[in-house]
């Protein structure tokens, strides 16, 4: 995995910062768009140590899935706040709630 530099970790969460109110983006979809195709866990990485660099809406970032972070029960209140609906999987609804980036 690439280390963890300021400028990546400022990179991942400009990206986060962009994924509106009421959409989700996923940790391979950033990692798309920060020209770093396989590194999606890097992404992951970064959100999990994002509180130490400001506050960001690291909520709005799933698994390919649709599928939430573990391990973080506010997440899913922070979303249906927002409008995001569930498959009945649990996980959130892709095709209606993906990011078009």
């Amino acid at each position: 995995m690439a280390s963890l530099n300021s400028d990546l970790i400022y990179e991942v969460l400009a990206v986060v910062d962009e994924i509106p109110k009421g959409k989700v983006a996923t940790y391979g979809q950033i990692a798309r768009l920060i020209g770093r195709d396989k590194n999606s866990r890097l992404v992951g990485k970064v959100l999990s140590i994002s509180e130490y660099y400001g506050k960001y809406p690291c909520h709005r970032v799933v698994n390919h899935q649709g599928r939430l972070a573990p391990h973080w029960n506010e997440q899913k209140d922070l979303l249906i706040a927002e409008g995001v609906t569930f498959k009945s999987n649990g996980c959130v609804n892709l095709k209606l709630h993906q990011w078009d980036c």
